[in-house]
């Protein structure tokens, strides 16, 4: 995995053979789907979609359990990197160790084990259930992220567990025992009665145990208060997920560079050569010669987690003129040879490739109807 210093952004390779574009929640609910495209001219967007390469409805259009442990974008990101099979053994996408191994945490300890990711969060109580708050909200400052961890490592120390702090959002945790326990990741479970998410399998009782007496040490403690007082969720448990062994993936990535891939994204990517940053599809680097390219844009998760429309539509505007748009001329001009785009919602993975040929299908106007199927 590219190490910090090695991100960075460069002028656009004409080389550039097939971009894959990844956009979590790109796929609106069918219930608003036709309000929501009402308020959207995305004129590039709609003829990148119907101009697309003939392809199968089986293979365009992927539905997925509405309780799977696993998003359809993570799914998908799993199934590049070759960690489909351990998804599928764990529930949430294998990426503890990954993320263990970017923080640069290289000790003997490290090098070993069953590694688990874990988030400081907030909980709170619906009408009849639990419901887990999105952790990108929480505004957690390092300070008060690592008085947490400090209260919660004891707890963890007494059975032998080893637990590091990676950021003020993110904590790891090793724990050979459980490493068959089914967990669900944070946005899977987020915004549902989270007893149909929480671990399961060998392992979960001495789990919850230990999440027990960490949400007693936080209860009502001072660093807590403050949050309140400040109009802030207090930190009251924890979450758990992303299990994974420490021996890195011997596959090979599917990609010579990605792009804005972040946090356990950038981890499950591990072995992709180059890891870059773009702003823009102006921006998107050089380097990785005419090998295969992976682009991801989160931009709409957290609107939809949070379920603000307006915003979903105005970042899904601002994704037209900075993406769209510029990418379509990419490949009518021949910069490009083709272009995928994989669009995603909680239960529904759309597939759609064009190509410079492809968009010569002046016959077919452009529309954004596939999306709402």
């Amino acid at each position: 995995m590219a190490t910090s210093d090695e991100v960075r952004s460069l002028p656009y390779n004409s080389g550039m053979s097939h971009l894959d574009i990844l956009i979590p929640f790109a796929l609106p609910p069918a219930e608003l789907a036709a309000d929501l495209f009402r308020e959207i001219d995305a004129p590039a967007l709609a003829m990148l979609l119907a101009r697309s390469k003939s392809e199968p409805a089986a293979v365009r259009h992927e539905r997925f359990d509405e309780y799977s442990r696993a998003l359809p974008h993570e799914v998908w990101l799993a199934h590049r990197f070759g960690l489909l099979d351990r998804l599928e053994r764990g529930g949430s996408p294998p990426v503890g160790a990954q993320m263990l191994r970017a923080a640069g945490i290289k000790d003997e300890a490290a090098g070993t084990g069953t590694w688990f990711v874990m988030h400081p969060v907030h909980i709170h109580i619906a009408r009849d259930h639990l419901v887990l708050t999105d952790p990108r909200r929480l505004m957690l400052t390092e300070t008060e992220s690592r008085h947490l961890f400090e209260i919660a490592k004891p707890l963890f120390d007494e059975d032998g567990r080893d637990l590091r702090f990676c950021n003020a959002g993110t904590w790891l945790l090793r724990s050979d025992d459980w490493a068959e326990l089914k967990t669900s990741s944070p946005d899977a479970a987020g915004g549902h009665n989270i007893d149909l998410w929480m671990p399961r399998g060998p392992g979960e009782r001495d789990w919850r145990k230990v999440q027990n007496e960490v949400q007693m040490h936080w209860f009502q403690h001072p660093l807590n208060d403050e949050r309140e007082a400040r109009g802030l969720n207090p930190i009251n448990s924890l979450w758990l997920w992303g299990g994974s062994d420490a021996a890195p993936s011997n596959g090979a990535s599917p990609y010579g560079a990605v792009f804005n891939l972040g946090g356990w994204m950038s981890a499950i990517a591990e072995s992709a050569p180059r890891h870059l940053k773009a702003a823009s599809a102006a921006d998107l680097a050089a380097g990785h010669g005419n090998e295969p390219a992976l682009l991801v844009l989160e931009d709409l998760v957290e609107p939809v987690l949070s379920n603000d429309w307006a915003a979903w539509i105005t970042v899904f505007k601002r994704l037209e003129n900075d993406w769209f748009a510029p990418l379509q001329e990419c490949l009518k001009s021949g910069k490009m040879e083709a272009l995928s785009l994989i669009l995603t919602n909680d239960a529904r993975l759309f597939r759609s490739t064009a190509s410079r040929s492809s968009l010569r299908k002046f016959w077919i106007k452009p529309n954004l109807a596939l999306l709402s199927t």
